[in-house]
């Protein structure tokens, strides 16, 4: 049954049982600041189950177009390399809306899959949530699952939509693909073989939790289901690997052809088939290639397609010409990507070409620091360097090095690229929010350019769950809504302001101050007295605070300024965070900067300071502002009135910014450059300090710099020398470290292979090992085959406190026609309560009884000396 045929049988199906036909949504969510792609059929209806999102039917059915690239779900590193990860697939879904529930969910898919596929009921295992017993009469005593064949299970069988909100156990579909193939069932210590794999999800959602995990039963519950298209094809056109359906076959075919490499078997022409059908169809949604956001993933996943083309011998550009294919094959499901192919196309070819250009600066960079290299280890910051700056794929830097007989620093680049993901994360705009809006109606009048006190009347007060109040007391959390304040509320970068809002009696701490819908949120804790909607309060700003945060935000200004006069015009902020304590400056460049460059930058900013020039606020048009050259950061923000600012010496820098400011250069005190980054490919990221920020940091600095002395018994002029012979004596002992290193691996190896036993004139060796990890067996196995030339070989791992054993035995070529590999394991996983499988020269197994290793092992040579018989 072809996959197409499916998506059209599923959806038919549904619509008879009464559901409507919801055609795909974009992959970019409507509204939806918590996502970066649509990664699941039931986010276009998230609203929908919320209660937000009325539609005219209660019940959907839809066959949703999916991606998971980024952010929290992100398959990218998988594709191509196992059976079932994509980037791109296709989610079928049946959806109710406070209509139908279990038992006509149940049944539905049921009928589904035994009645319209044709499944046998007994290839099918069924799995519940332990706390589901009405889930779990239902299947055995209504549909009749056999009670052999199905499991309850605790976490992989309880959905929820966030941290709060609505949620519910799921049961889940298994297909069973028959002893021949490894893998144990659901809950199984063999669970994650390949015999049965997921076919379709089940979501009951009858509970809101909320932020305390206290669980309410919905009034209305609900019934999201999906089932992936890629995987029930595989089911149905009875293969193990989703890339050997028909879907697949012509893109890999076409593949195959535009680059000249004919064995589509290969991880590389799967990762370039799946990520043609990802990359156009984010195209088809408006995404372009970038250096952020969603673009930046898009621009990931062609380069990474383009980077496996090359690993295949392509050297011209060919990714583009697989949208052909594409069209051909998924062009009638989704007519908008036969509209939009010629600029598909051009997209991908544009960015082949570049991409092409930088594999070409990537390798002259590559040449230079290879020719540079002292010693035969590539550092891990170099290899960031060329892949975060430079976009140059960190395995392109692999196969180069491993070609010279240079090893990579892997545990340097790993750190480095860490970081890099905590500080992406950091500046992500995406995040989880279900919280309802506070509404009031009017706006917050801002006095704070002029004034840190005030007088105000308070308009709404609600509390820490978002519920309106008519009074907030001693000890609650919430939220002040004033009709004037001074507080800044934290937009364009800028922090907002904390402090009181004192009464008669009463006093509320504002730990953090926002904006919404016109409105300046005071948040905060009700420190003593009450607080009543109608009252009066008196706002009172922390003036230290509101001074270091106006110094660094000022400073930013005369940052952004000096980085044009260095680097060019070219740059532009791409972001910013201004507290009292630090400020994070992003913009656009293309390499890191040098040593001299931050220099030069922080010479500017200071001497602007030094200048003490007046900083000028005025007010006029868009217009008049854009005829002054004022840098519009985020115009999009700004009505036909803006308010420009002038900071500096002879109108050094003139902006558009909201934000509030020193009244003169010299106020900022003092700049200092803390750190210098890459968070994306094209983005960087000034971190500093001023003011008594930069004071206090030059004091701790002089401090450390007196306690290594002390340390090292050394004057602070003397403490580099010595810092230097220290390192040339830690560099000549790491030199011996490392030969002594070597010395007892070839000894340690030869100890192994000293325990080979010749059974019937074929070597043999059983062995438990320590230290090594299940996933380093293959690769230690691999060297000792080498080694042993011809042979018959087990290594085993017990882990006593997981209770679990992994096993793995090799058969070399020569030996194959007598001795499986697959057998032999089994043989041993039988002995510690597990079993396995793979191919005749190499096989891996698990296990639950590590105590019964030794003697497992120890049985080997008999096993294989009745095998030769």
């Amino acid at each position: 049954m072809k996959s197409a045929d499916i998506r059209q049988a599923f959806l038919a199906f549904f619509e008879e049982q009464g559901h409507t036909i919801v055609p795909s949504s974009s992959l970019v969510p409507e509204n939806d600041p918590t996502l970066l792609f649509t990664n699941a059929g039931m986010v276009p209806f998230k609203d929908v189950f919320l209660g937000r999102d009325p539609r005219p039917y209660v019940r959907a059915t839809s066959a949703q177009r999916c991606v998971r690239a980024g952010g929290k779900h992100n398959d990218l590193d998988n594709v191509g390399y196992t059976a079932r990860h994509h980037t791109f697939f296709e989610m079928l879904g049946n959806f109710s809306f406070g209509d139908y529930f279990k038992r006509e969910a149940i049944r539905f898919a049921w009928t589904f899959l035994t009645e319209r596929l044709g499944l046998p009921a007994d290839k099918l295992w069924v799995t519940v949530h332990v706390s589901d017993d009405e889930a779990e009469r239902i299947w055995k005593d209504e549909i009749g699952v056999d009670p052999e064949r199905f499991s309850k299970l605790d976490e992989d069988n309880f959905w929820q939509m966030g941290d709060t909100g609505p949620c519910g156990p799921s049961s889940e579909i298994f297909f069973d693909h028959g002893p021949e193939v490894w893998g144990g069932p659901p809950g199984s210590p063999e669970e994650d073989g390949d015999r049965y794999i997921e076919i379709w999800n089940l979501v009951f959602m009858q509970y809101d939790r909320d932020a305390a995990g206290t669980l309410t039963p919905l009034p209305k519950p609900s019934i999201d289901t999906g089932m992936g298209l890629e995987r029930i094809a595989a089911v149905m056109q009875g293969v193990h690997s989703n890339y050997q359906i028909d879907l697949f076959a012509n893109l890999l075919k076409a593949a195959a052809d535009v680059i000249g490499h004919h064995d589509i078997t290969t991880p590389s022409l799967r990762v370039i088939a799946d990520h043609i059908r990802s990359c156009a169809f984010l195209i088809v949604d408006g995404v372009l290639p970038s250096n952020e956001g969603r673009g930046y993933v898009l621009r990931r996943i062609i380069r990474r397609a383009v980077r496996h083309g090359h690993k295949l011998g392509a050297r011209e550009p060919f990714f583009h010409r697989l949208v052909a294919a594409l069209d051909a094959e998924m062009g009638e499901a989704y007519p908008e990507l036969s509209k939009a192919r010629e600029q598909i196309e051009k997209v991908l070819l544009k960015e082949e070409e570049q991409f092409a250009r930088t594999l070409d600066h990537g390798m002259g960079l590559l040449e230079a620091a290879l020719a540079e290299l002292d010693g035969e280890v590539l550092a891990g910051e170099t290899i960031f360097k060329l892949y975060d700056t430079y976009g140059f794929p960190f395995d392109l830097t692999a196969d180069i090095c491993r070609e010279r007989g240079v090893t990579l620093d892997e545990a340097g680049f790993e750190r480095e690229l860490e970081a890099q993901r905590e500080r992406a994360r950091a500046a992500s705009q995406f995040g989880a929010d279900y919280g309802a809006a506070i509404e009031v109606e009017g706006e917050t009048a801002f006095t704070g350019y002029d004034r840190l006190e005030d007088e105000a009347r308070i308009t709404a007060l609600v509390d820490g769950e978002g519920n309106a109040l008519a009074a907030l007391e001693a000890g609650q959390t919430g939220v002040v809504v004033l009709d004037r304040t001074p507080f800044y509320g934290e937009s364009g970068g800028q922090a907002g302001d904390t402090g009181y809002l004192e009464a008669d009696g009463a006093r509320f701490q504002v730990t953090d101050t926002q904006k919404q819908a016109g409105h300046h949120l005071h948040h905060g804790v009700m420190v003593e007295g009450v607080l009543e909607v109608g009252g009066h309060v008196a706002p009172r700003v922390d003036a230290s605070l509101r001074a270091a945060t106006m110094r660094n935000h000022s400073a930013t200004h005369l940052l952004h300024e000096a980085l044009k006069r260095v680097l060019g015009e070219h740059v532009q902020q791409k972001g910013s965070l201004v507290t009292a304590e630090r400020l994070r400056f992003d913009f656009s460049h293309f390499e890191a900067l040098s040593a001299e460059q931050l220099t030069e930058v922080e010479a500017i900013v200071n001497r602007e300071i030094l200048a003490n020039a007046a900083t000028g606020i005025e007010h006029m048009s868009l217009d008049e502002a854009r005829a002054r050259g004022a840098a519009a950061l985020f115009e999009a923000k700004y009505g036909e009135d803006v308010r420009v600012l002038t900071i500096g010496s002879d109108g050094f820098s003139v902006e558009l910014c909201g934000g509030t400011h020193v009244a003169r250069s010299g106020d900022i005190g003092a700049f200092h450059i803390l750190a210098e980054t890459g968070i994306a490919a094209g983005v960087r990221r000034i971190e500093a300090v001023t003011g008594e920020g930069a004071l206090a940091y030059f004091r701790e600095q002089e401090a450390r710099l007196a306690r290594i002395g002390e340390r090292l018994r050394a004057k602070p002029e003397q403490v580099e020398s010595r810092v230097d012979a220290l390192l040339e004596r830690n560099r000549a002992m790491e030199k011996e470290l490392e030969r002594l290193k070597a010395k007892l691996a070839s000894a340690a190896s030869n100890d192994v292979l000293a325990e080979v036993q010749e059974v019937a004139g074929v070597k043999v060796l059983a062995r438990q090992l320590e230290g090594v990890s299940g996933k380093e067996l293959r690769t230690l196995m691999d060297q000792l085959k080498n080694k042993l030339g011809s042979g018959i070989l087990v290594l085993g791992v017990a882990d006593a406190d997981a209770g679990k054993v992994s096993l793995i035995a090799g058969v070399t070529d020569d030996l194959t026609g007598r001795v499986k590999a697959g057998a032999l394991v089994n043989h041993v996983a039988g002995q510690v309560g597990g079993k396995g499988g793979g191919r005749a020269d190499m096989a891996q197994a698990g296990g639950s009884r590590p105590e019964a290793l030794p003697s497992a092992l120890a049985g080997v040579p008999d096993w294989v000396a009745q095998q030769l018989g």
